[in-house]
C-alpha cells in the first residue's frame, strides 16, 4: 500500500462532496418532474463520481475520504434546499 497523498485525499473529499450535492439536486429535479434539469444533474453526478472512484480504487484508504466528502455534500445540499416556507429565495438581496 502506498502513502496517502494529501492533495489526492482533499480532491476525493471535494469530489464526493460535490457528487452528493449534485445527487440531491438530481433527486429534487426528479421529484419536481423536471426532465432537463434531472438529465443535466445526472450527467454531472456521473462525471464527478468517476474521479472519486478512479482515485480511491488505487488505495482503499481513500474510501474514508470519500465517505467524509459524501457526508459534507449531502449535509450542505440539504441545508441549501431546506428553506422556510414563504421565505426569500437563497441568495436574494435583503430589502
Amino acid at each position: 500500500m502506498s502513502a496517502i497523498n494529501p492533495l489526492t485525499a482533499a480532491a476525493v473529499v471535494l469530489a464526493t462532496a460535490a457528487t452528493d450535492a449534485v445527487y440531491v439536486m438530481f433527486t429534487s429535479a426528479v421529484v419536481a418532474k423536471k426532465r432537463f434539469p434531472a438529465a443535466t444533474w445526472s450527467s454531472i453526478w456521473y462525471l464527478l463520481s468517476s474521479f472519486a472512484v478512479i482515485s480511491y480504487t488505487e488505495n482503499w484508504v481513500y474510501v474514508g475520504f470519500a465517505a467524509v466528502g459524501s457526508w459534507i455534500g449531502a449535509y450542505a445540499s440539504m441545508t441549501f434546499l431546506h428553506r422556510p416556507p414563504g421565505g426569500p429565495p437563497v441568495g436574494a438581496a435583503p430589502e
